[in-house]
């Protein structure tokens, strides 16, 4: 017959305190921060050794670069320090998602023009073809949208909603997400409040539901490359005028965003805070709001917080 002391298992031996910071999610959120920007720094250098290609389809070897550099980067990190990190990109239904986000930033954009022009605020003068295409769609679109989500969703939000919730970390990374957008052409005060409420707010939003960043890196390249390219539009205040259609703003900044652009505009900041809307609530009631770390049970806080990779279709 077996003692008692050979029967039961041994008490696991709690972590370090060295341990227990370097998992704390706001140091992994600071490495992961350094990963980015030596990933960005590598990526930046390798680019200066292509020719320089001004709106031509080569401009794929500089996204195939950023992309694959940062993501080689964060495989590392995420296999050596936070294995539940790689979820971000896990392929359980990931064309469904991306497709859905491409599908929901055109729409979403294509309303706040349909609201522009149907008030007089937007125009087309003319068109420059096909051979336009190629910024908006690898720059604005593929680049922008992998990078700043990877950035702002899949680093800072993730780890602040780990420490400090879900709401903190949405109205965190909302307020840095306008921010960002502060030095760009044409930006002001309004453009960025603008921005964190309207763009902030939705793109948190969907990643709450999803967990992962294919649906958010879709929609946010969709965004860009429809206000860019299809309408011919300034994307946060970079280029315009010219795309399939030769879009024209006219009539008071409010309403117009002026050389910012719609995201800055009246229309823009309500039909996609509307939309965020709509999705923060259906990720609320599919119960993916995570509580700070100080007010879940110890064993909970200590797990993370629940449903990093919910089932496709949940």
């Amino acid at each position: 017959m077996m003692s008692d002391e050979t029967a039961l298992p041994a008490a696991a031996k709690p972590p370090s305190l060295a341990r227990r910071i370097l998992f704390f999610p706001l140091t992994l959120m600071l490495l992961a921060i350094l990963v980015f920007a030596a990933g960005s720094l590598i990526a930046t250098a390798l680019l200066k050794l292509l020719p320089a290609n001004r709106n031509s389809p080569w401009l794929f070897a500089n996204a195939a670069i950023v992309i694959l550099t940062l993501a080689a980067a964060f495989r590392l990190f995420f296999h050596y320090l936070d294995r539940e990190g790689a979820g971000l990109f896990d392929r359980r239904g990931w064309a469904k998602e991306l497709l859905a986000g491409i599908a929901a930033g055109t729409l979403i954009f294509s309303a706040v023009v349909a609201v522009a022009a149907a008030l007089g605020f937007y125009h087309v003068a003319g068109g420059s073809g096909l051979d336009t295409i190629w910024e908006p769609l690898i720059i604005a679109g593929l680049i922008a949208g992998f990078t700043e989500e990877l950035l702002f969703r899949g680093i800072l939000f993730r780890y602040v909603e780990k420490a400090a919730g879900s709401w903190i970390a949405l109205a965190l990374t909302a307020a840095l997400f306008g921010a960002a957008h502060l030095a760009n052409p044409g930006a002001s005060w309004f453009a960025a409040v603008a921005i964190a409420i309207e763009a902030g707010l939705l793109l948190g939003a969907v990643y709450m539901l999803t967990r992962r960043l294919w649906a958010v890196m879709g929609l946010h390249a969709a965004w860009n490359f429809t206000q860019g390219w299809i309408f011919g539009l300034p994307v946060s205040g970079t280029r315009g005028g010219i795309g399939l259609l030769n879009g024209r703003l006219d009539g008071p900044e409010l309403m117009t965003g002026g050389a910012f652009g719609l995201e800055a505009s009246l229309p823009g900041m309500a039909v996609a805070t509307a939309a965020g809307i709509g999705v923060l609530i259906v990720a609320i009631r599919k119960g993916r709001v995570v509580a700070p770390i100080w007010s879940r049970p110890k064993a909970d806080a200590a797990a993370g917080p629940p449903g990093e990779i919910p089932p496709p279709g949940t």
